[in-house]
């Protein structure tokens, strides 16, 4: 740009070139600072979906699946588990399925009786629903449990009752970790075998957990009561 000899002129025609110069500068501040946030972006993108992923897939184990003699259904399970259980026994892994008994509820199964119905409670669903997949030999665990801490020694006490060498616990996907690491301190000292087979009709899901408020609340449950039985039993 070529500036005017007139002094007066002069200055007037420098402060619109410094101006210019500077919006010019300003522009290209805004176009770097938009690319390198959209490369940042991209980068951050890149490393959270594996973050996410793993922090999902650490709640799941899925053992190798043998051929054991009885498959177990989990309390937690319900019905994935239950499908699950009967595409193994249809797959060859076990002929008998089991399930935990469910401690009765007299005031309101006397209430369906007294109304003609029959009362079905988790236990009875879920033997039905066995039998109508196809499954024919199916066990209830008489003992009663109510949380994961109680399915431990249950099961460790009924194989060894039916004198079971192998067992195949069906959890969901979330559960499947943590119950792993009860079953293994339950079953010390048992000659039983028991392997973790997490159900695939899971609703939970750690690949996209983060993408739903049931996931996320699922993800965030769950990791924290492994993270105190981690804790409680660091040697597990």
């Amino acid at each position: 740009m070529a500036f005017s000899t007139n002094p007066q002129q002069f200055c007037r025609e420098f402060q619109i070139a410094e101006k210019m110069s500077g919006r010019r500068r300003r522009c290209a501040g805004i176009v770097l600072a938009v690319v390198v946030l959209g490369v940042v972006s991209i980068a951050i993108s890149a490393i959270r979906l594996p973050i996410l992923r793993a922090v999902g897939w650490a709640l799941v184990v899925n053992d190798r699946i043998e051929p054991a003699d009885a498959i177990v259904v989990m309390v937690d399970a319900d019905g994935a588990g239950v499908l699950e259980a009967a595409d193994l026994v249809h797959s060859g892994v076990s002929t008998r399925v089991a399930v935990f008994g469910e401690t009765p509820d007299a005031v309101v199964e006397r209430e369906f009786g007294r109304r003609g119905i029959a009362y079905e409670n988790a236990a009875a669903r879920s033997v039905r629903q066995l039998r109508a997949l196809g499954v024919d030999a199916v066990d209830l665990i008489p003992t009663y449990v109510s949380g994961t801490a109680d399915e431990g020694p249950a099961l460790a006490g009924w194989c060894d009752q039916h004198g079971f060498r192998s067992i195949v616990a069906v959890s969901t996907l979330d559960h499947s970790r943590r119950l792993y690491r009860m079953l293994h301190r339950s079953m010390k000292g048992h000659p039983a075998r028991v392997t973790i087979c997490s159900a695939r009709y899971s609703a939970f899901d750690p690949d996209q957990w983060w993408r739903s408020r049931r996931g996320i609340r699922t993800e965030v449950v769950e990791m924290e009561k492994l993270v105190f039985d981690i804790v409680g039993h660091p040697i597990s």
